[in-house]
């Protein structure tokens, strides 16, 4: 399973943003074990912004980072104790505005299953893991409709063990399970299932 998602992601050309905005990257840790899982944090719910949502271990560039992917691999040990040197990068996917005004670059990495992680508890306050298969048989609970700029997104919910996983971290899902897995699934195409309208939404507002 991985490895034609490794196959996949080299050939995979990811749309780059020219937007010229404040710059942040994300890993999205794959855990190799049999049945291969994904990796999540949670934001500390003392947070005045962001608090209890989850996310995937990232942040925004600094100075001395000498790409982007050196800030999501520099992020990840400063919030989950995630060396780098455990990490396989197998590639990007596309850049992602956030709405308030971040430009974010995901990349895909695979890590040993049962590393000593733990959560910067000044940021954080969890760190879970959901299966793969809970993506690819798409255990939606709903799709949150987000209209941008005029232009509707599909972005599915996925509930595991209490965590809600949406918003940003489910359009870079949508991304990797499409490219990664050939899924027939797209945030602009409208699916199946229940839909929840959210109020209209502009990409630079700060």
């Amino acid at each position: 399973m991985l490895e034609k998602l490794r196959e996949r992601l080299q050939a995979h050309a990811p749309r780059r943003l020219r937007f010229d905005l404040p710059q942040a990257a994300v890993l999205m840790p794959l855990v190799a074990r049999p049945e291969p899982t994904l990796l999540f944090t949670r934001r500390a719910a003392h947070l005045s912004t962001h608090s209890g949502q989850v996310a995937f271990p990232g942040g925004k560039r600094e100075d001395q980072d000498d790409d982007l992917l050196a800030t999501a691999l520099r992020e990840s040990e400063e919030e989950i104790a995630l060396p780098a040197s455990r990490v396989e990068v197998l590639g990007r996917l596309s850049d992602v505005l956030s709405l308030h005004g971040l430009k974010v670059t995901p990349y895909v990495g695979v890590i040993p299953p049962d590393l000593p992680l733990v959560p910067d508890r000044r940021e954080l306050d969890a760190i879970f893991e959901v299966p793969l298969a809970h993506f690819l048989e798409d255990r939606r609970t709903h799709t949150d409709v987000i209209r941008v700029e005029g232009r509707d997104y599909y972005v599915p919910s996925y509930r595991r063990d209490g965590h809600v996983i949406w918003g940003l971290s489910s359009m870079m899902l949508v991304e990797l399970l499409a490219e990664g897995w050939g899924m027939p699934i797209s945030l602009f195409a409208r699916p199946a299932g229940e839909l929840r309208y959210h109020p209209e939404r502009r990409l630079l507002d700060r």
